[in-house]
Order: structure tokens, then sequence, then C-alpha cells
């Protein structure tokens, strides 16, 4: 794959609006290099011009591509080996059906140094409201950390709330996540987000369709969505209200064929009123654990939830167990101090603790963490 190649599909990405089906479409017909050439001259369909006339003067690529290397980062291509094609065959497909969701982007900006096709051979979306609860959070929190010590990539999209909460747990498990952004991957956005987008290339990778330099929008949230959604073997809708944009990525998923799941929440909750109109309509599945997610979405059985525990089945052993006796019978303690009292290192006692709370032997609460009543009940006997 040449420089000249790169340099086209460049260009090409910030001259037209994704998803732009029609330049799309022409690229394939005449391939990235020939179409940039003609692109520039105008000399292009109509429905091609329509898309392009705008911006074909806009010729930033060398300064583009200069950008995203400053950053670390780079461009990745459909002709490069690391592109996601599995993922995105699903887009096409759905293109091909006149879905609005439908359509692979032209070229990805990213930073981080994992391989993008090698972090989305087994990932899961984590979506949900900007304005989520504490309970919101919290849940995000634990499926992001739970998902990501599993070995599954974390997909989101750096939004507050549930999107940086799980985000925030797979990092704290040390796993991989990706955030797909709005804007060009030079900008922190939100702001308040700054150290978070720092963080994540460090673990992960930090995907957008857009050039350096473009400034998020509101039709830019809602196009790429379909990556996240597309990223993703399926999708978890933590916390969404009726309007919120977390439904919008449901939607996606569905139209691409993914696995659909939604978190129940209270009954009296406004934030949770999406994910219950999901479950009601039979649109998505209910989950309430890591496992019953990598049960929906993992390899035919091989994830499958085990049956629950009964009184048969015995105490954790190892690490686990040292880990399990660590915990406080009432007042919950923090993962450093387990750490400290079972002397298992922290990032170990980080991936064990929802382990045992998955097979309800530890409970998490606002303070940390504790034994739950069956954890009571076992270590005593």
């Amino acid at each position: 794959m040449t420089d000249e190649v790169r340099l086209a599909r460049a260009y090409l990405s910030r001259v037209a609006e994704p998803p732009a089906g029609a330049l799309a479409a022409f690229v394939a017909a005449v391939g990235p290099v020939r179409a940039a050439v003609m692109v520039r001259r105008g000399q292009v369909p109509s429905a091609v011009d329509s898309q392009t006339s705008a911006r074909r003067a806009d010729d930033r690529a060398e300064a583009d591509l200069a950008a995203v290397t400053g950053l670390g980062g780079r461009l990745v291509v459909p002709e490069d080996e690391e592109w996601p094609a599995w993922p995105f065959n699903a887009l096409d497909l759905a293109a091909a059906q006149g879905l609005r969701c439908g359509l692979a982007p032209l070229a990805l900006w990213v930073r981080g140094e994992a391989e993008l096709s090698a972090l989305t051979e087994r990932a899961v979306a984590v979506v949900g409201s900007r304005s989520s609860t504490a309970y919101g959070q919290h849940v995000a929190a634990e499926f992001g950390h739970g998902l990501a010590a599993s070995g599954v990539t974390v997909v989101s999209g750096a939004a507050y709330g549930i999107d940086g909460a799980a985000h925030r747990g797979a990092l704290a498990a040390g796993g991989p996540t990706i955030a797909v952004l709005a804007c060009g991957v030079d900008i922190a956005y939100p702001r308040g987000h700054q150290g978070l987008l720092e963080r994540i290339p460090h673990h992960g990778l930090v995907v957008s369709e857009y050039p350096p330099g473009l400034q998020p929008a509101r039709h830019r949230f809602l196009t790429r969505n379909r990556l996240i959604a597309a990223f993703g073997e399926g999708t978890v809708v933590v916390e969404a209200g009726r309007r919120s944009g977390a439904k919008n990525t449901a939607a996606s998923t569905s139209a691409l064929g993914r696995v659909l799941m939604a978190v129940p929440g209270p009954i009296t909750s406004g934030s949770s009123s999406g994910c219950h109109d999901l479950l009601r309509s039979g649109e998505a599945q209910a989950v309430s654990s890591v496992a019953e997610v990598l049960e929906s979405t993992g390899r035919l059985g091989v994830d499958l939830v085990e049956a629950r525990r009964n009184t048969e089945v015995g105490l954790p052993q190892g690490e686990a167990l040292r880990v399990f006796e660590a915990l406080p019978l009432e007042n919950a303690t923090s993962a450093e101090a387990v750490s400290v009292e079972s002397g298992v290192e922290l990032p170990r006692v980080r991936a064990l603790l929802p382990e045992l709370e998955l097979v309800e032997l530890a409970v998490r609460v606002d303070t940390g963490w504790k034994r739950s009543h069956e954890g009571v009940r076992r270590g005593d006997t």
C-alpha cells in the first residue's frame, strides 16, 4: 500500500461529510487515488459533486497526516492489514439495503499503538445517558471492568455519564477500550474528559472518521454511533431516557444484526425509561451481570452463564479465597485495603472482586466492597 493511497484517503476523509454514499461508491469504482484527482478537478458525477464541491479545494492531507503522527497516531485505511473488515461488513450490508446506519468509513484516524482489527475481534459496546444516575455509573463501571478483565474490548463514545464510567472501568482493569469520537482525535471532547482521553491510547485506541481539527456537532454524534454499534459484537444500554442518544446506537445495533442488551433500572427512574422501552418491545434482552453479557455475545458453548450456585459449591481457591477472606462482614472497604489485608497485588484484587460479585460472594456499595449476605453465610460454614 503506497503513501499515495493514504494521502488520497486523507484528502477524501475531509472533503465530504460522512457517511457520503455517493463518494464511497465512486471510490469503490475508480479507486481512492483516481477518485481524489477527479474530485479535486470537479470531474465527478453530480451526486458526488453535491457531496464534495463545498470542500474540494480544502486539501490538507499532508498536514492532517503530520498532525496525527505528531500525536502518536495514524490514518488507518481499508488497504491496511489492521482495517476492521469483518465489523464493517455489517455496515456495507446495511448500506446495500438502504438503511441509514449503513456505510463503512473511507478511513479512520486513530491514536494509540494497539492494532484496530485485533481490538475489535472481541468487543462489546457499553453506552447510555450523559445525565446518568449513581446507579447507572456504578453498573457501567462494573461492566467495563468485568468485560475488560475477561479480555473483551469495551467500546463507547467518551461522553459524560455512562460512556466515561465504562471507559474508566476498563482502564481500572488494565484492559482494552476504544473511544469513538464525533470530532478529530486531537480534540478533547468533552473538555472534562481530557485526562481520560489521554489515558485511553495507552490501553486501547481513540478513533474517529473525522480528520484532525474538526469540531464536534450534533449530527456527527449520530453518525459516529453506527461505528460504535459496528465495532461491538453487541451493545449494552445501561441507562437511557426515552430521547437519549444511546437509543440511536441501540437502533443501529439492531439494524446491523448485532445483539442488543439493556440493563433494567428502577421503575421510578426516568433515566432507565428508554431501557425499559427496549425490553418491553422485545428489541433488547435484559442483562444484569457481565457473565450474561458474555453469554449473549460470546463464543458458542464457551461463554455460557453457569447455573445458579447452590449450597454444595465450595468457597473460591487460591488468591480468590484470600481476597474473599479479606472482605469485611459489615463496613465496606476499598480494593486497596483488601490488597493490603490479603497480600494479593492490587490489579489482581480489582480483577477478582467482580468475579466474587458474579458468584454472589461479594457486593460493592458506595463506600467500597464487603461480603454479600451469601458470602457471610458461606464464610461461616
